[in-house]
């Protein structure tokens, strides 16, 4: 039986033909599935939706991190700070979720909160690691499309951390830039992280 779809998503055509329950769908984009990382091995029985649905004891920690920054640093009355992989409904053809993204309050008016996905573009959107199952395309191209997508909407900028190869990718309108992530990263104006640096003081094999 395939799940209820999740309040503002839209199902693919091909989810419906598969019969693959939606939620394990993470996102869509240009009306394809991206399915959780892990989704065939929960379909086939050997792990289930809270498995595959959940972050990484790393990707956790990273992610603790960041939002401490966050709390202690930005100016909560101006922006607010969603987690939980909240969803951003851009069309009818593309839903995207993130660990982490920021919303300025004066674009995301009270008028506009309710019980579907977010319909205005994100002031920041931060994400620890690829968490689809890329069957078709490779992490670049996903990287580059969602990004792409979320700039086009009007995101001031997207960052990337990548736990594998150790890298922080910083995308602007216009400008785009990798570097380790061992460097300090400017997440908004007051708000300064530096991941390999903080994973390197708790003493974590992965700095």
């Amino acid at each position: 039986m395939i799940a209820s779809p999740k309040p503002g998503f839209d199902i693919p055509e091909n989810a419906l033909e598969e019969r693959i329950p939606t939620s394990f769908i993470r996102e869509i984009i240009d009306g394809k599935p991206y399915y959780y990382k892990g989704y065939r091995e929960a379909l086939a029985g050997n792990m289930n939706i809270e498995d595959i649905m959940g972050c990484s004891a790393l990707q956790t920690y990273i992610i603790s991190y960041i939002l401490g920054i966050f709390y202690d640093q930005i100016n909560r009355a101006k922006y607010i700070i969603a987690t939980n992989e909240p969803g951003l409904h851009i069309n009818r053809r593309n839903n995207l979720a993130s660990e982490i993204m920021i919303f300025d309050k004066d674009v995301l008016t009270i008028d506009k909160i309710d019980l579907k996905y977010i319909q205005v573009p994100p002031t920041l959107s931060i994400e620890v690691d690829t968490d689809v199952e890329l069957e078709e395309a490779t992490e670049s191209e996903y990287v580059t499309l969602k990004t792409m997508k979320l700039l086009e909407f009007g995101a001031d900028k997207v960052i990337w951390f990548f736990r594998e190869t150790r890298k922080v990718m910083i995308a602007t309108p216009g400008n785009w830039t990798t570097f380790d992530w061992d460097h300090e990263v400017m997440l908004m104006p007051g708000a300064i992280c530096n991941v390999g640096q903080y994973l390197q003081s708790k003493g974590s094999r992965f700095a």
